[in-house]
């Protein structure tokens, strides 16, 4: 059994049946036409799977014989994100877009399962497929999870394609890697006013520009400084006109850590900043905070597999990662078994040599990183069973 010469004996059909996900993205758990896709590949292959509500697929391919079990994971919900590549498979859905490249993660975990169901009979124990809904609302695993995919899982393992790692790299390391994400949504209340008589008014965007500023003090004064954290206002919006005082003020925007013990305390941390500094314009503020995603943590023994099998894949390939701001929600299946996450270089320079981030309308993945990432997830399930 060579998994690289097997994930190339299904790179084509990898290929065309990404191209047909890229061409139809959707947002998270509206899925539908995906997961009908998904359903219909696995039909065609006899594979035992169970449809999730509302969206995404749990599949499962039994070995020869009992042993352990080893579930792997892509997400296949795109962005509200316009299309900007004008590649002859462009996103045919107005302001949808994979330009997170889940569609390449959905694609490689569907080649994976052509492979393994070929080789059924040369291991023992079970290998899981997840295709995940919602990754990027950090609902998608949490539901998958309620929906009973982690029972008897001894170890887990994901793929997230990168644009901005080389070929043939893959990058992981033991311990957290994502940060936790938070997203929080600040309302300031005044009192409009004419803007040519601010006395009467309460100036909610003078108020809330404030709160802007003081929000960096979290940083810089509320934490430890040894501890990473980023906090950003992303939206701000005060609805009105050139010559009137805003009544209301509304901010949007999202918090970094790596630390449980700083997120437990973040949202009385916020109350009194955007109240105390709102109070002191004479304006109220409304304050939510939600959790997108907890922190990543790979697992020590998950990790050595995964390294171990990286090799084997993309000899030289292994790149110790480092932590990044970014989140995941396949952090919510860390605390329930072994697992890691990958990282998987798929660099590709559009005409003008210009190399584009995930999220952006321009981003490019080079098609050639199918093969690794198929094969390093047939190569990890396979030492997982026997680990």
């Amino acid at each position: 059994m060579n998994p690289l010469e097997l994930a190339r004996s299904v790179q084509d059909f990898v290929v065309e049946y990404r191209r047909d996900i890229h061409m139809h993205p959707e947002l998270p758990f509206q899925e539908f036409r995906t997961t009908d896709r998904i359903c219909e590949e696995l039909d065609k292959m006899g594979i035992s799977y169970r449809r999730m509500e509302p969206t995404g697929v749990l599949a499962e391919i039994k070995g020869k014989g009992p042993g352990k079990t080893v579930l792997l994971r892509g997400d296949i919900d795109a962005l509200p994100v316009k299309e900007e590549t004008g590649l002859d498979f462009a996103s045919v859905n107005e302001g949808c877009m994979h330009s997170c490249g889940h569609d390449t993660h959905n694609a490689m975990l569907m080649g994976a399962v052509k492979c393994i169901n070929q080789i059924k009979d040369e291991f023992d124990g079970t290998v899981k497929f997840i295709f995940q809904p919602a990754e990027e609302t950090g609902q998608g695993a949490k539901a998958m999870i309620k929906g009973g995919c982690l029972e008897g899982v001894d170890y887990m393992f994901g793929t997230h394609i990168s644009s901005m790692l080389d070929l043939g790299k893959v990058a992981t390391a033991p311990g957290p890697t994502y940060a936790s994400a938070f997203w929080f949504k600040i309302k300031i209340k005044g009192v409009s006013s004419h803007g040519a008589d601010p006395l009467h008014g309460r100036d909610a965007a003078v108020a809330g520009s404030a709160v802007v500023m003081a929000l960096q003090d979290m940083v810089a004064r509320e934490y430890d400084p040894t501890q990473p954290m980023v906090v950003t206002v992303g939206d701000i919006h005060a609805p009105g006109r050139f010559n009137i005082i805003p009544g209301e003020y509304r901010m949007e925007g999202t918090i970094r850590t790596f630390s449980r013990e700083i997120n437990a305390t973040l949202e009385d941390t916020l109350n009194r900043i955007a109240k105390g500094v709102a109070g002191a314009y004479r304006c109220e503020a409304e304050v939510t905070l939600d959790e997108v995603a907890e922190v990543c943590e790979n697992d020590p023994d998950a990790f050595e597999i995964g390294k171990a099998a990286i090799e084997k894949v993309c000899p030289g390939g292994f790149e110790l990662a480092k932590p990044t701001m970014g989140g995941e929600d396949f952090a919510y299946y860390t605390p329930h078994v072994k697992a890691c996450f990958f990282g998987l270089g798929a660099k590709m320079p559009d005409a003008e040599g210009k190399v584009h981030p995930m999220h952006s309308g321009y981003v490019l993945f080079d098609e050639k990183a199918f093969e690794y990432g198929v094969a390093l997830y047939i190569q990890v399930a396979m030492d997982a069973l026997k680990a």
